[in-house]
């Protein structure tokens, strides 16, 4: 355990256990150098504990980064719930994990994530004052979505040399709420949509609501568009992928998106632009950190737009370094986050 903390650099990591509601979590934290840990709460079945680390451990690095890159006074961590096929009582299971962040003094703030709501929020909101995204706080997924948007229109610039989106033929991956509402921002601007979910229930929604276009789960990666937008859960851009892909950028709103080593350099090799995540999924942590310390919605939007300025930067210094654009952003975390 101590190895695999060391490679990711991780600066604690904390399991609990509450007999009584069957909570079993994880809180990993991964550098608090610029301030307080902040990351969601993630509730989903897991394979193993193992693995359960392994995801909390991934995601704490990219907040730290995402915050460093955001320009914001937060750490990084990460909560994971295992979800157990039957739970008694979800209210008390989610106070009992209120009352482990309280535990924790401060050290780490939570928010929504995959699998847990502003409800859920509000039940921890019982136990400790170290929470957003409750439901007075409000939902973080639409300036994810914005800053998503927000970076699209950069890729579309300086890839496709296109300063509209009219046109533009985006394939969106994943129509949670994030996804959902970034198809709703690009057909209002005239880009060409398409949509594909697990859900199919959720698909025919999007498309009647929307009029973008449906296709296949397993056709997603090889439909012929301009921006592939992963909007689901991440490790989905493994080799054989980013082989089928028939795209000149991707730019989505999901969390791990590079599912191998390689998978940026592979990329690179295909003259494909990849933003990287956790720059472009910025706009949920800008949302629940600037409300959790009473900024104005005015001025986190106007952050939240700026997301497209840092990735303009990147991208060109990707260029002009002939090196991808997640190597220069982590070179650019790490810098603030460690020299």
């Amino acid at each position: 355990m101590f190895a695999a903390m060391r490679a990711e650099k991780m600066q604690a990591l904390h399991l609990f256990t509450d007999p009584a509601t069957g909570l079993e979590a994880i809180i990993a934290i991964h550098n608090t150098r610029l301030g307080p840990a902040l990351g969601g709460s993630r509730y989903q079945p897991y394979n193993s504990l193992t693995d359960a680390v392994a995801d909390a451990m991934r995601l704490a690095r990219g907040m730290s980064y995402k915050a460093a890159l955001a320009g914001l006074e937060q750490g990084g961590g990460k909560a994971v719930i295992i979800r157990k096929p039957h739970v008694d009582n979800r209210a008390a299971l989610f106070e009992a994990f209120g009352r482990c962040i309280e535990s924790l003094r401060g050290g780490y703030i939570t928010a929504v994530d995959s699998g847990t709501s502003s409800e859920d929020m509000d039940c921890i909101a019982q136990e400790t004052r170290h929470v957003t995204s409750t439901t007075e706080a409000g939902d973080p997924s639409p300036h994810t979505a914005l800053g998503v948007l927000a970076g699209i229109r950069t890729a579309a610039r300086h890839r496709l040399g296109q300063e509209s989106l009219a046109g533009v033929r985006v394939m969106v991956q994943g129509l949670g709420n994030v996804g959902y509402a970034l198809v709703e921002l690009l057909t209002a601007e005239g880009a060409d949509v398409m949509v594909a979910d697990i859900d199919p229930g959720r698909v025919r929604l999007v498309v009647d609501e929307t009029g973008a276009h449906p296709v296949a789960l397993d056709a997603v990666y090889e439909a012929p568009c301009d921006i592939f937008a992963p909007c689901g859960l991440g490790g989905v851009l493994s080799a054989a992928h980013i082989d089928q892909l028939r795209c000149a950028a991707i730019a989505g709103a999901a969390n791990n998106q590079l599912a191998e080593p390689g998978s940026a350099d592979r990329l690179d090799g295909r003259g494909i632009l990849y933003a990287p995540d956790y720059v472009i999924n910025a706009g949920g942590l800008l949302h629940v950190a600037l409300t959790h310390q009473g900024i104005t919605a005015n001025r986190i939007a106007e952050r939240v737009s700026a997301i497209g300025n840092r990735l303009a930067t990147i991208f060109e210094q990707s260029a002009a370094e002939g090196r991808p654009p997640s190597v220069i952003a982590d070179r650019q975390a790490e810098v603030i986050l460690y020299d």
